[in-house]
């Protein structure tokens, strides 16, 4: 019988946490650093994600995700085999329907959905070096809630990328189970970040969406680390094609 500790233990794996510097990448990075993974985070801009790096304990690899030439500086950046994947670079964008720009779709599709897909694709050999049928290797890709539901605000774009990022967790996870590779999605509800800070700053908006959370709460960073070490670790290893909402019951 497995003891819990070893259950759920990421001790040693080698993990990569884009879009890391903040926000849920960088509560995702900490609870993997807590847990004595050996820990990559990359975003864009270089001095934000080496100063969260350096106060995490982690490795920084400053690159552009939505660019061939990012993401094969974050591969190269990798040593050795990949045991977990965590997708997690995405971007919004909110304007009224005769407002929303054509533009915005473009800019979004390519970082929420063919970011994720192409990162996949070109981390596949350190993956499939790391994976094995007792330990699979893993790739856990962010979704949101909204891509589940229809959103109050006007987030077009966003919310049918993200549901587009849960089909493709669906796609690759049939694709790769032969290969020992699992591949899920989390679906975040309301959490601490730059994305949410417009609404969450204001007291009177956050309150409102406090309130319509079933458990009364936003999210914390230890749920979001939570989930990700579940996935990654043995316990998480029967699981794959799924989309967990992370989001105290907000789709329940």
């Amino acid at each position: 019988m497995l003891r819990t500790m070893t259950l759920f233990s990421v001790e040693g794996k080698t993990v990569v946490v884009t879009g890391g510097s903040r926000g849920i990448g960088r509560m995702i990075a900490a609870g993997f650093v807590a847990a004595g993974a050996n820990v990559y985070i990359s975003a864009r801009k270089t001095a934000e994600v080496e100063k969260t790096a350096a106060e995490l304990g982690c490795a920084a690899v400053p690159a552009d995700l939505s660019t061939a030439e990012g993401r094969e500086s974050l591969a190269s950046a990798v040593d050795g085999p990949l045991h977990v994947l965590i997708n997690n670079a995405g971007a919004t964008w909110g304007a009224p329907l005769e407002e929303y720009p054509e533009s915005a779709f473009d800019k979004l599709w390519n970082i929420n959905v063919k970011g994720v897909f192409a990162l996949t694709q070109r981390f596949l050999p350190r993956l499939r070096q790391a994976a094995g049928p007792d330990d699979p290797a893993r790739v856990i890709n962010v979704g949101s809630v909204d891509g589940i539901r229809v959103p109050v605000l006007p987030t077009y774009a966003y919310s049918s990328t993200k549901s587009a990022v849960h089909m493709l967790t669906r796609h690759l996870a049939r694709h790769l189970a032969k290969e020992h590779i699992t591949v899920n999605a989390i679906a975040p509800g309301p959490f601490e970040s730059k994305m949410m800070a417009f609404a969450l700053d204001d007291p009177g908006t956050r309150e409102t969406i406090e309130a319509g959370v079933p458990l009364g709460r936003i999210g914390r960073p230890d749920d979001m680390a939570g989930t990700a070490i579940f996935l990654a670790s043995r316990a998480g290893a029967y699981l794959t094609g799924t989309v967990i909402p992370v989001d105290g019951g907000i789709t329940a």
